[in-house]
Formats: structure tokens, sequence, C-alpha cells
């Protein structure tokens, strides 16, 4: 299979869709690989790595999508690359497609076979392809939030560690998942005073036994999420319906009776966010203000990190765009009942439940689609 690697183009996203070992696994298995000219540059790897390790270079993404049949990506493809699709590509890259009707749109129109990370199933449950980029975004949700709560940048103020005789900040979780145990990982060790709300009580159970008494296990009603949000400082939501859209969990009242200078950091924004004020920014221009309370949004946030981001997604996606490109779509999906929830658009037809729910689509059993 000829497999191609377009640059990124989202704002400030230095990721690319293949690392150089990578693609010499996917040569050394006999496929062709092409990589767009500086699309490695972001994570410190030059066209001269690519091509040692096998790839072809092209001048333009426009020549990637030409010549590849299977494009693997980082971000969901934006409008100009959307317009390059055609229906004998195979997509694979992250896609999230329920708050995003636009794209979802042209993914149909394009007629390509469209496989979403966020959405494969790991063999023991979880989302293993979800979880590296989870596991980064949970850490930096916090450092993002903490810089936020400066002064300058429209925060309280408060240095989430506390000092001596001074009392740390109060951070909130909002979900115990990945990013959530991440995010409490990061905020335990800058010394903040921790909650996590979530809704399963063993979640909250395997919590506390990871970080004993220093964290504090609180099961989510409506009651105690206002409670604990209007006395933060810092609101990391980490909540995640499997490609579905993000439930909205903190109203624009609770916002309202925040402590002015509080920090709201929404990692689900890339799911339409979990606080009603949300909505996306980017690293160039990160955050805004709703009633006194800074809002961190940023709707690729690994990117900031983005080397570590491509060599960690990487070690997840390999093993999946091997199968892809040794079997081909149909063959691969239809082999592994836990990557066949990974098709998420097929042939003009939506074959992710979730989204045709949000977004008024027809569902399509990924098996007739890929059948048909």
């Amino acid at each position: 299979m000829r497999v191609g690697v377009p640059k990124e183009i989202k704002n400030h996203e230095y990721r690319v869709g293949l690392t150089p070992d990578s693609v010499h696994e996917l040569v050394a298995h006999g496929h062709q690989v092409v990589v767009e000219t500086k699309a490695g540059e972001g994570v410190g790897c030059a066209d001269t790595v690519y091509e040692a390790a096998g790839a072809k270079i092209l001048p333009a993404a426009s020549d990637v999508f030409e010549q590849a049949e299977m494009i693997v990506k980082v971000k969901e493809p934006q409008a100009v690359e959307r317009a390059m699709l055609r229906p004998e590509h195979l997509l694979f890259t992250y896609l999230h497609l329920a708050p995003d009707a636009e794209q979802t749109s042209d993914l149909v129109k394009s007629g390509a076979t469209c496989v979403a990370y966020e959405t494969i199933v790991g063999a023991r449950g979880g989302l293993p392809l979800l979880a590296p980029m989870s596991q980064v975004a949970g850490r930096l949700s916090v450092i993002a939030g903490a810089k936020a709560l400066e002064k300058e940048h429209g925060g309280a103020g408060v240095l989430i560690g506390g000092v001596p005789g001074v009392a740390p900040g109060k951070v909130v979780v909002i979900g115990g998942g990945v990013v959530g145990a991440h995010a409490i990982t990061m905020a335990l060790g800058l010394g903040a005073e921790v909650t996590v709300l979530d809704r399963d009580v063993e979640v909250l159970a395997n919590l506390s036994r990871s970080f004993g008494p220093s964290l504090k296990t609180v099961y989510s009603t409506k009651a105690a999420l206002e409670q604990y949000v209007l006395d933060a400082d810092m609101v990391i939501g980490a909540v995640l319906v499997p490609g579905a859209a993000a439930p909205k969990l903190v109203t624009r009242d609770m916002v309202r009776q925040m402590k002015a200078g509080s920090v709201l950091v929404d990692v689900a924004i890339d799911q339409g966010g979990c606080f009603e004020t949300s909505h996306a920014t980017t690293h160039s221009d990160p955050i805004y203000i709703v009633d006194d309370v800074v809002h961190y949004c940023v709707a690729n946030m690994p990117g900031a990190v983005p080397r570590t981001s491509t060599f960690a997604l990487n070690n997840a996606t390999l093993p999946y765009a091997l199968a892809l490109a040794d079997k081909g779509a149909k063959k691969a999906l239809l082999a592994d009942k836990n990557f066949l929830p990974g098709l998420n658009v097929c042939g003009g037809k939506v074959t992710c439940p979730a989204v045709a729910e949000a977004l008024g689509y027809e569902y399509v059993a990924p098996e007739i689609a890929l059948g048909s």
C-alpha cells in the first residue's frame, strides 16, 4: 500500500502522523511511504531522516494526497485537506466528529473510508489510541491551568502549590479516567489540594488506592459538583463519552457563581467541551474570560509538546497502521471486533452510532458499509 503523511496544518500543530521508525516498519512490510517535506520538522525529524527510513519526500500536501492510498495524520483534516479526499482514500487519524457537523458532512461527501483513533477499543476495554494523548493532556492541563491562575492572565494570582504558611490552591478534577488520573498526578505533585468527582464508584476506589488520603474522592451528583466547582481555584474538565459530544456538566449559571480569577481547563473541548461557556481556542490565543473566570480550551493541547506526543502516539497507532496497510481496511477491520468501532465514515455512510445520533445521520453498521 502507498501510505502518505502530510504536514499538519492546524494552528500551532507540530505533531506528525508517522515517526521515521514507524516509516521504517511500514517499508519493511513492503509498503511505500510518501511524506510531505518538513512534516516532521516540529518533532526534530528532518526530511533526510525520513529518507533514510525509506520514505520519499514530496513537495506539497496535494502530492501526498494524489499519490497515497492511506493518509495517516494526527488531527482531523482541515477543510483544504478534506477537499483532496477521494472515495479510494483510507484516512487514519483523530476525527472527533460528534461536535463537528462541517467536517462530518465533508467526509461523508468524500466517499472516503475514515478510521478514527479515538473510537478504537482495546482488547481489555479502554481506548488505546486516545490514551497516550489523554495522558499528555491530563498532565498539561494542570500546567496550563497553573499559568492561567497568574494575575497577568486574568487569574486570581494563586500559586497552586502554596508555600509554607500559605494554603495551596484547590484543584477539582471532573472525571477520573486517563485524563483525570494524570491531571491528579500533576496537581498533587505540585502540592495542590485535589478533589476528583466521578459517577463510577470503582473508578473512585481505584484512584483512592493509587493516590491515598492526599486525594479527596467524591461521588458526582449535581449538588456535589456545584459545591466543589464553586469553591475551586482550578477545575479540570476530564469527562469522556467515547465518540459522542461531551456532556455540559458545568453550567453557565455555575460559572457566574465561581470565584473571580478561578480557572476552567476543558480537556474535553475536542468533543465539544464539558462547560457551557467553553469554545475551542488555539495555542496562539489559548484563553478567554467569562464572568471573571479564565477559560483554557485549546483543542489540540498535546500539540504543545509535539515530540513527546508524537512518539507516544506512534507507539499506540503503529500496529493498527500496519494492519490496515497489510490487509486493507475491510479485512483489517472485520478481523478485529475491537478495531471495527474505529470506522466512523465509509462510502458516504456514518458508521459510528454516537456520531449519527449527535448529528442526525442514519446509522449504518460498519460491517454493512464495508461490504457495500
